[in-house]
Order: structure tokens, then C-alpha cells, then sequence
């Protein structure tokens, strides 16, 4: 369905983006866990059984501009917050345990990247991070000024400390991008399957340019092989979608519906036998080809930040088998 990634890339509410913070400096860069601390207080104060209005009166209420990001679509409320503690707290507990003091110890990985974003694109403003606790609904999302993560949802990704500090480092930079394409203007409103694609294939491409590491390892080495079949099937399903529009909410299990699942916002749900959110590695693909076509390269990262033209740049990254296009 369209609507998690429209709701993922749609614009801050007016009083969120008044209170904007600092843009982040990456010489000095740190995680904000004022947040999770607060709630992992809170958590342990009520031996993991929170109610909504303690939630609400000691965790919502004194939130940073992070938790205002993070609530509408994501925590919701306090009353849905309380639920989604009540039904899972061991993952709760496992989080504030492990994943919490890990993620403290992130601090030079963010200044890494961050100084490895501000030599890509010098011109653009660095979000603040922050770690917050969720309904474990959500790993991150990003907004103009802030990229805010779910610890809880992390934690489950990456149980381990090292297994965490790989995912964070990819947030740190995928999640980062996001950010910069909101501040960019980045809209869904025509071809949104192909933009979609190209958004979150931007985001891990300048993510892998500044880790050095392949967004998803797996991923990549079921979809490399068979690039040729999933590059006709995207074709179709983006013609079949291009009549969409980022107010459309195809209906469930219509063709169009199935199409845009296929690539996008499937993570729990994907395709038989295929790996998760293909339309990533689709994207990534096709802007590794037009970023090796282009002579100015700061002008294809400047590209990937607002996404003028699908067509173009589809038309620019097309997948060539050896002896011709398809």
C-alpha cells in the first residue's frame, strides 16, 4: 500500500517544524538519549508496567522535538503505547538492557558518517538523532532537522551489540538522506512506485558511499543474479501504478495494491521467496548507473536529494544486459 511510505515522507506538521532544532555539527555530534533514559527510568519505577497516564505525564509530555516527530503514526499515544508495552514487555526489557548502553557508545560512528554526509553534500543541513522508545511499531523515520530511531524495534532487528552498531551505523546515513530530500522537497505525487523506489534506493546509495558497506548483504546477493527478471517485473508494476497519485489509497488486493507491495513496505510481508523490500536494491541499482553516467558527481548526489524527474533518471540508470538493454 502507498500510505506507510507517503506517511514516512510527509511534511512536518507547522508547530513541529517553529521548534526546529540546530542543524547538527559533525565535529561534535552526539545521540540524544535524554528520551530513552526517561523512559527507561519510568519502565524500571513500575517494574515494566507503565500505565498511559505515567506514560503519558512523565515520558510524552516532557519529550524532545524527537518524540514529536515520532508519535503521530508511530507511538500514536499513550494509550497505544501502554498496550504495546503490555503485550510484548520482554522486548522492552531487552532493549533498555542491552541495546540502550550500546547505542551510547555510537557516538564516534555518527561523527563518522555525519563528516563523510558534510563532504558529499556541503551545503546541506545535518538532522539531530535521537534514540526514543515506540510502540514497536517503527525503526526509524526521519524528518527536516531530526532523525529519530525506535529502540525497541532496533533491538529486535540487532539483538546483539555488534549487530547493532552495524544497523545504526546504515540509519545514521539511509535515515539521515530522508531528512535531506524532506528539506529538498522530495514528493510522491507522480509515479509513485518509481519514486518510491528511487527515494529509498538514494537513500541507501549515499549511505553505502559514506559506510562503505552494503545496505543489506543478503538482499543483494539473492537480487544481483536475477536482475534481469526483477527489472521487467518492475517495469510492469510501475506502469501498472503510475495512475496513482500520493493521495490515492489503492484498494487491498487490487492489482495496483500487489504491485507496490511487491517493492516497497513489504519488510514483514514479502513476495514468496523473495527477500524484503526489493524496490531498495532496485533503486540503489539504478543510481549506481546514472551516478557512473554522470561527469558531475556532486550534481547526481544533489539529484538523488529531490527526485525532479523519475522518468529521466529511471531512463538514465536502465539495466543493460550485456549486448544491449533489455
Amino acid at each position: 500500500m502507498l500510505r506507510p511510505l507517503i506517511l514516512a515522507l510527509a511534511l512536518l506538521p507547522a508547530a513541529a517544524a517553529t521548534n526546529r532544532p540546530p542543524p547538527a555539527d559533525p565535529l561534535t555530534v552526539t545521540l540524544h538519549t535524554e528520551d530513552a533514559d526517561r523512559f527507561a527510568t519510568l519502565f524500571a519505577k513500575t517494574k515494566g508496567k507503565p500505565t498511559a497516564a505515567q506514560l503519558k505525564r512523565d515520558y510524552l509530555d516532557k519529550g524532545s522535538f524527537g518524540i514529536g516527530v515520532f508519535t503521530p503514526g508511530r507511538i500514536v499515544d499513550a494509550d497505544n503505547l501502554a498496550r504495546a508495552i503490555a503485550a510484548n514487555p520482554a522486548r522492552y526489557t531487552q532493549a533498555i538492557k542491552t541495546c540502550l548502553p550500546a547505542a551510547k557508545t555510537a557516538t564516534a560512528d555518527l561523527r563518522a558518517i555525519y563528516l563523510g554526509l558534510h563532504g558529499a553534500l556541503p551545503d546541506v543541513k545535518l538532522p539531530q538523532v535521537y534514540i526514543v522508545f515506540g510502540a514497536n511499531t517503527s525503526g526509524g523515520t526521519a524528518k527536516p532537522g531530526a532523525q529519530v530511531l525506535g529502540l525497541e524495534v532496533l533491538c529486535r532487528m540487532s539483538p546483539t551489540p555488534e549487530k547493532l552498531r552495524q544497523t545504526l551505523r546504515h540509519f545514521f546515513a539511509h535515515e539521515t538522506v530522508h531528512s535531506f530530500q524532506q528539506d529538498a522537497g522530495m514528493t510522491l505525487a507522480r509515479d509513485p512506485l518509481l519514486t518510491a523506489i528511487l527515494v529509498e534506493g538514494a537513500a541507501d546509495f549515499i549511505a553505502q558511499l559514506v559506510t562503505g558497506e552494503e545496505p543489506d548483504a543478503v538482499r543483494a546477493a539473492w537480487a544481483t543474479p536475477r536482475e534481469a527478471e526483477l527489472w521487467r517485473q518492475m517495469q510492469a508494476d510501475i506502469a501498472l501504478t503510475r495512475k496513482l497519485t500520493d493521495k490515492d489509497d489503492p484498494e487491498e488486493g487490487s492489482l495496483e495494491a500487489k504491485a507496490y507491495a511487491r517493492w516497497i513496505g513489504n519488510y514483514s510481508t514479502p513476495p514468496a521467496g523473495w527477500p524484503p523490500e526489493l524496490g531498495y536494491w532496485m533503486g540503489l541499482r539504478i543510481w549506481q548507473r546514472y551516478y557512473a553516467a554522470t561527469p558531475d558527481k556532486h550534481a547526481a548526489l544533489r539529484a538523488m536529494l529531490a527526485v525532479r524527474d523519475p522518468r529521466a533518471i529511471l531512463a538514465a540508470g536502465t539495466y543493460k544486459r550485456r549486448g544491449g538493454s533489455l
